[in-house]
């Protein structure tokens, strides 16, 4: 996974991490934001409808094993799970196709992104942090929001408490192309559904959530049977825009079933791998491409970046 050849962009992801540094303080060993979270490990069956969509080789083979990484928002790895911060929860799923050889699904828990590209979302951030409680309003923030309405809407948006992780819908908001082997091509957009579909608390169960809550649920429930995943794709249409993860597709848009993800076991040393595991939204797999969402590259520079300061912080404490 290399950093992108583009400056500029390595200049924006930096400065992002600096004020994720800012806004949450800086933790040493745990991911810039989505800080807290839960490595779990299992496997991926294709379904039939998925190679009219894509020739990539997770679709092509019978069983994929996976590895998967549900998470909080923000960069506190303590926040509680009962914090109406720790929503939009995140899903990170690793498709292990050979050693060192890896495609990745990033998401969370709406269907939305408050910005269309870095700079816009820098500066979001910074209002975020110049509109602390003693600020008289109009705060820096409100000012933003209001003239930024996907920003508002995306902060507006409902943003529920799920009974378990394992009963959310997560979305991946950027689109990328997906080229089958008579090469048809078509740009779509990954949903990860549960079987048992979605359950939420109220908002009085929300509030009297144990601080890890989420967590100790989905250990319990992943000893007793495993955590089944429908992936799914919504297809765009020839109108719909590609590159822009603030514009929502029509739901009468079709979906395609990629196949199922089952979950049974939480991963080994589960702290020390998730400081090592550095997932990637840009897929780098024949068959999936990334379209021309400004997101992609600069959110693959965040992770790169934040990863390799994870993974050296892992070093420096395990010399002291």
């Amino acid at each position: 996974m290399p950093l992108p050849q583009d400056e500029r962009i390595v200049a924006l992801a930096n400065e992002l991490l600096q004020q994720f540094d800012q806004l949450f303080g800086v933790h040493s060993g745990y991911r810039a934001v989505h800080a807290k979270g839960l490595l779990l490990t299992g496997s991926f069956r294709p379904a039939a409808a998925a190679r009219r969509l894509t020739r990539a080789p997770h679709i092509a083979r019978e069983s994929t094993p996976v590895t998967a990484r549900f998470s909080n928002s923000t960069g506190l790895p303590l926040i509680p799970d009962s914090a109406p911060d720790a929503n939009p929860r995140g899903l990170a799923i690793r498709f292990n196709l050979a050693e060192h050889l890896h495609t990745d699904i990033v998401s969370h828990s709406i269907d939305a992104f408050p910005t269309r590209d870095g700079y816009e979302f820098l500066e979001f951030l910074k209002s975020v942090a110049a509109s602390g409680p003693d600020v008289a309003s109009p705060k820096p923030v409100e000012k933003f929001l209001a003239g930024h309405p996907q920003a508002l809407a995306f902060v507006q948006a409902p943003k529920p408490f799920p009974v378990s992780l394992a009963r959310e819908t997560y979305f991946g908001v950027t689109a990328f192309a997906f080229t089958n082997a008579e090469g048809g091509r078509n740009f779509g957009r990954y949903r990860i559904v549960p079987v048992d579909g979605n359950e939420y608390l109220t908002d009085a169960a929300a509030a009297a959530l144990e601080p890890n809550y989420h967590y100790d649920e989905i250990a319990k429930r992943v000893a007793k049977a495993p955590l089944r995943f429908r992936i799914v794709v919504q297809l765009a249409a020839p109108q719909d825009v590609s590159d822009d993860a603030t514009v929502h597709w029509p739901e009468s848009r079709e979906l395609v079933e990629l196949g199922t993800m089952e979950l049974d076991d939480l991963v080994n040393n589960n702290a020390a791998e998730q400081k090592h595991i550095i997932f990637d939204p840009i897929p780098r797999v024949d068959g999936i491409e990334p379209s021309a969402d400004p997101l992609l590259e600069l959110r693959a520079a965040i992770y790169l970046l934040s990863g390799r300061r994870r993974r050296a912080a892992k070093l420096e404490e395990a010399a002291q």
